[in-house]
């Protein structure tokens, strides 16, 4: 056996950041150390900044130079999408994920998604709020509001059997991003759901982890802007015949 068979696979971990600057040190410092209580994955933590101008970009590069496991990739143009897939295709990791930078969802779970990817042979991994066994806490409106989109993905897709689409916590393996993210056209919040449709249609396994979830009272989710983009990127995924184009590429900052 090779040293590279020897090696552990390596993970990156993605933080899309944008105007992130009062809560990224502590969360990135709370991922290394889990890094290190887990060391049969080479980990990498990827800080996504894009296009903040709050001073985020800096103290990513700051944290890159303390910390050998991350990495800052500093975009120009705004757009959680887009960063994912940026991370995402510049990456050489065997499994990728990625994870809201207030750490939401309880940081625990991170082996237990990179090993349904890794391990157990599923093509994308996402966290879920509303399954049974998630235990979350979050305003009224959020949750009305989760639980509606999550009918309406059934109305409009069927045979696409999650139960959340939105929770900021997911995995892919490397054939899933070669083969599905080149293809997502939305650069902003619809971006997960679109991933999750188009690896339905390719008959990708996906696989679902209950979490623990506390909803960060600091959100800047829009949540009115947010369903408008989502409802027009199912009715696009949904009846549109063309070919999906490929979205626009971020240029890093100097």
């Amino acid at each position: 056996m090779t040293a590279e068979q020897d090696a552990p696979p390596r993970v990156d971990v993605v933080i899309p950041c944008y105007n992130e600057v009062t809560v990224l040190r502590a969360s990135v410092e709370r991922t290394v150390a889990l890094f290190a209580e887990h060391p049969r994955y080479d980990w990498r933590l990827v800080i996504a900044d894009n296009g903040s101008t709050d001073g985020t970009g800096a103290l990513a590069s700051e944290l890159e130079a303390e910390y050998p496991q991350v990495q800052a990739l500093l975009l120009t143009i705004k757009g959680r999408g887009l960063a994912l897939r940026e991370a995402w295709m510049r990456s050489d990791a065997q499994v990728v994920t990625y994870m809201d930078v207030d750490l939401s969802t309880d940081l625990a779970h991170l082996p237990v998604l990179v090993d349904m990817v890794a391990r157990d042979g599923c093509d994308v991994a996402i966290g879920t709020r509303l399954a049974r066994g998630a235990h979350t806490r979050r305003s009224l409106k959020r949750e009305i509001t989760s639980r509606g989109y999550v009918m309406l993905i059934r109305a409009t897709f069927p045979r696409l059997r999650i139960s959340d689409a939105q929770c900021g916590f997911k995995a892919l393996s490397r054939r899933s991003v070669e083969n599905l993210v080149p293809l997502i056209e939305n650069r902003m919040w619809f971006f997960d759901t679109e991933l999750l449709i188009l690896a339905h249609r390719a008959g990708y396994r996906i696989c679902e982890l209950p979490v623990r979830w506390d909803e960060d009272p600091d959100t800047k989710v829009n949540i009115l802007n947010t369903a408008t983009e989502d409802v027009r990127g199912l009715l696009r995924m949904r009846f549109a015949r063309k070919r999906p184009g490929r979205a626009p590429r971020a240029s890093p900052r100097a």
